[in-house]
Order: structure tokens, then sequence, then C-alpha cells
């Protein structure tokens, strides 16, 4: 095997092992309260784009103009779903994610596929408005 082959093989090595090691995404169980047949109709649009920080240590940007749509509550803040794509974050895995607001703030992810939140350890502004 060349140099540049063992180099290669060393830098494939090392990423798998690297990425192998990332984090899980901090979860909780979660039970979701459906929201009523009014606050289904209604679509949010984020105003501006919002970076998130996730525990485990990847990052992602809720995009401005993005159009978001309510699933209903829990008790951590309203669950709001992407309205014509899938949004996810990441840890080990990916997680198709919903975001759960709680005022001004989103506080954490809500994961549909398994029923659980996932909070982040530092709330972020979110800016929010009705469609126009």
């Amino acid at each position: 095997m060349n140099v540049i082959n063992k180099g290669l093989l060393i830098i494939a090595v090392m990423d798998f092992a690297l990425s192998a090691c990332a984090p899980e995404v901090p979860v909780q169980q979660a039970k979701l309260m459906a929201a009523d047949n009014q606050h289904l109709v209604a679509v949010l649009v984020v105003k501006q784009d919002a970076i998130v920080h996730l525990a485990s240590g990847y990052e992602r940007r809720i995009a401005a103009q993005s159009r978001w749509r309510s699933a209903g509550t829990l008790p951590q803040g309203q669950v709001l779903r992407p309205v014509g794509t899938v949004f996810t974050i990441e840890g080990r895995q990916v997680h198709e994610a919903w975001l759960v607001v709680a005022g001004e703030e989103l506080v954490g992810f809500y994961l549909p596929g398994e029923s659980h939140f996932s909070p982040l350890d530092k709330p972020v502004v979110i800016s929010l408005g009705d469609l126009e």
C-alpha cells in the first residue's frame, strides 16, 4: 500500500471513529395534546433566521420565511410542525423534529416518530408572525 492510500485509510478510519462518538440527542417522554381545528388552519412564518446549538454539538438553522403550523401542545409549550418540508436535528442519529415554542423562545423539539421531547440547553429567541 503506498503512502497516499495509507493516509486516506487513516483519515477514513478517524472520520468514522469521530462520527461514531457523536452524542445522542437528549430526550424525555412526551405526550402531544393535539391542536383543535382552529389552530390547524393558522400558518406561522419565521421572521428571521434562528440558529440553534444542540447539546449533541451540531447546529441547525431555522430559516426565515419557513412556514409552521400548530400540531398541538406539550407541557413545555406549543408544538409547530413544518409546512411542505421535513425538519431534522442530529446527534448520533438524525431525527425528524418539530419546534416547541414557549412565548417568544424555542425551548426544544418534539420528535414525532418517537413521541419524545428534546430540550435545548439554552432557549433561543424565535420571531414568528402570521402568514402574509
